[in-house]
């Protein structure tokens, strides 16, 4: 199992014919993603890529059963095609557009608030699960099915993750990039807690950065409802007060959202931190090797002293004599019958 996508999932694009739609959209079909069609309004009844075009997402899932879209619609527009998608009943909508205004993000998060669809990003990489499905503009050839779950606010940190969880040979069942922006669709917990339901799923490395709280309330799931072990690294240790770093997001403001409030939270709910993105991988190799030592010990069998190794003979007796009666002797043969008996 996977978490979000797998190879069954039927994906539209919005934004389809675009430059950059039309790029990701040809990366996510050599890569094995299910791409069903996309989206250009006004282009509706054409071909692109060998996929039909549709003017709504509407049209798009009456005609192709989509239950997830991406979206690579300029800034201004992001907000209502993530909109659309929702009212059209689409589960996943993956926004990947950079710079969409907060307001325009705080009128969606109202309006997602009160419907089932989920919502990935904006500014983020996006979803893959390795070997099956990819949505986003991450690199596939670096990904590697397998057992760990990767949440990160930052793109370029949740590659580095991947490349070494797949180097140490743990590999990925889903990895998610929420996105930086101060206002975005599904957080921390949204994740952690599809990863901890999750079968595949053995352990969990988690990206932060500074700024905001979301780490902070993230520790406290862990805390409480999180049985994996969870590797955790917060980017911006260094960063000085009340510059941006990177993301719109990724400001230290007010003395809160600093890197080490974030590392003191995560190590006061026994989560295992690191300094270095380097050593992500490394880490949670060791974590998840120790725990199955520990599980071995646990669950290993009795062991048997040397007269039990065979257990007790069941359906045969004994060849040898054995007495009947009062100070009579009969005697067996090899298959255990009852011969003569014996003074």
């Amino acid at each position: 199992m996977s978490i979000l996508v797998n190879r069954n999932t039927r994906v539209i694009c919005q934004g389809f014919t675009g430059k950059q739609g039309t790029f990701h959209s040809e990366a996510a079909i050599a890569y094995g993603t299910k791409l069903v069609g996309g989206v250009t309004p006004g282009r509706g009844g054409q071909q692109h890529l060998g996929l039909p075009v549709f003017d709504t997402v509407k049209d798009a899932v009456r005609a192709t059963g989509a239950t997830a879209s991406m979206i690579y619609v300029p800034a201004a527009g992001a907000a209502d095609s993530i909109l659309e998608a929702a009212d059209a009943g689409i589960d996943l909508v993956v926004c990947i557009t950079e710079g969409v205004p907060v307001n325009d993000m705080v009128r969606v998060k109202a309006v997602l608030a009160g419907c089932a669809t989920r919502l990935v990003g904006p500014n983020c990489p996006g979803v893959i699960t390795p070997e099956e499905c990819k949505i986003g503009i991450m690199p596939g050839f670096i990904h590697k099915k397998g057992t760990v779950g990767i949440v990160s606010r930052s793109g370029t940190l949740t590659y580095e993750a991947v490349f070494q969880t797949t180097n140490v040979g743990l590999g990925q069942s889903t990895c998610v990039g929420i996105g930086g922006d101060p206002v975005r669709g599904m957080n921390f917990i949204d994740v952690l807690e599809l990863f901890e339901r999750d079968p595949r799923t053995e352990g969990i490395i988690l990206v932060g950065e500074i700024g905001g709280s979301d780490e902070e309330a993230a520790a406290a799931f862990i805390r409480k409802f999180v049985t994996k072990p969870v590797v955790a690294y917060v980017a911006g240790l260094t960063a000085p007060p009340g510059k941006r770093m990177g993301h719109a997001g990724a400001i230290v403001a007010g003395g809160k959202g600093t890197a080490s409030d974030k590392y003191a939270a995560f190590e006061a709910a026994g989560v295992r931190t690191v300094k270095s993105p380097a050593e992500l991988g490394s880490t949670l190799n060791e974590l998840l090797r120790s725990r199955q030592r520990r599980a071995g010990r646990t669950a290993a069998p009795k062991r048997r002293l040397p007269h039990e190794a065979h257990g007790p003979r069941r359906g045969r007796r004994p060849s040898g004599p054995r007495r009947r009666g009062r100070g009579r002797r009969v005697r067996y043969d090899a298959r255990g019958r009852a011969g003569g008996a014996e003074a």
